[in-house]
């Protein structure tokens, strides 16, 4: 069965407990160096008020646009300022104080199959070389799931939630039409002039003259805060342009 892989993924293999029923997970291998060419990822919703005290929160967009002719939009926590740039990856160390949850739910995924929505699979990074028969946390036992596998399905089943929540909240900033293209100029303590373009922040001047009614309709679905937040955020680009030693 063919899937896509997405960043910081081999590739992935839905868990069957016939053919994996002797798999382990050594969770001593680090896996933050799967990220460390990566210059962002995926931040949900619910994770604004703690990535944003060190990253710039963003809006790219991702996937078909709607019947609507309107972009899907995603929000990413930006890790570097450069391609292939993870200023938060020291060897196999996190320097960063939250670790996004897409990286954390790392070596598992959920995964559609056949591109059913409703059949969701648990996946795994069938190349992440902490996968054995021999050592580490194992998968099943007597053909079943164990606590271990049960706890990584649970944190899948909440990301998935939480993603969804945010393709909701996306699609409503997209209706609004309150992002628009950005891009950010630095100079690196060396010198070097860095243009960051690409990506989508709020549209500040849609945003003061939005009609009550809509402010209204954002406060209600929990947006003011978490817009709030994505504007706080982005004096992280600064701070991160700093990061580059001279």
């Amino acid at each position: 069965m063919k899937m896509s892989n997405p960043p910081m993924y081999g590739e992935l293999q839905p868990l069957d407990r016939e053919a994996h029923k002797n798999l382990k997970l050594d969770t001593s291998q680090a896996v933050v160096a799967r990220v460390a060419n990566q210059n962002s990822v995926f931040l949900a919703a619910v994770e604004f008020g703690d990535a944003c005290k060190e990253y710039p929160i963003v809006f790219v967009r991702a996937g078909e646009a709607g019947p609507d002719n309107k972009p899907a939009v995603a929000p990413l926590a930006v890790l570097g300022l450069k391609q292939g740039s993870n200023l938060f990856v020291d060897g196999d160390k996190w320097t960063g104080n939250y670790v996004p949850a897409y990286v954390r739910r790392y070596p598992f995924a959920m995964a559609r199959l056949d591109g059913n929505a409703d059949n969701l699979a648990v996946c795994f990074d069938s190349r992440w070389q902490g996968f054995n028969d021999t050592t580490g946390e194992a998968l099943f036992k007597d053909g079943q799931p164990t606590e271990f596998l049960n706890n990584a399905k649970g944190f899948l089943e909440n990301f998935e939630q939480e993603s969804e929540r945010t393709r909701l909240i996306c699609n409503l900033l997209v209706e609004m039409e309150l992002l628009q293209d950005m891009r950010f100029e630095a100079t690196l303590p060396n010198g070097e002039k860095l243009d960051v373009e690409g990506f989508l922040a709020l549209d500040e001047k849609k945003y003061s003259e939005l009609p009550d009614d809509k402010v209204l309709q954002l406060h209600r679905n929990g947006l003011i805060a978490l817009i709030e937040l994505h504007r706080l955020s982005m004096s992280n680009m600064n701070r991160l342009a700093g990061r580059y030693a001279a």
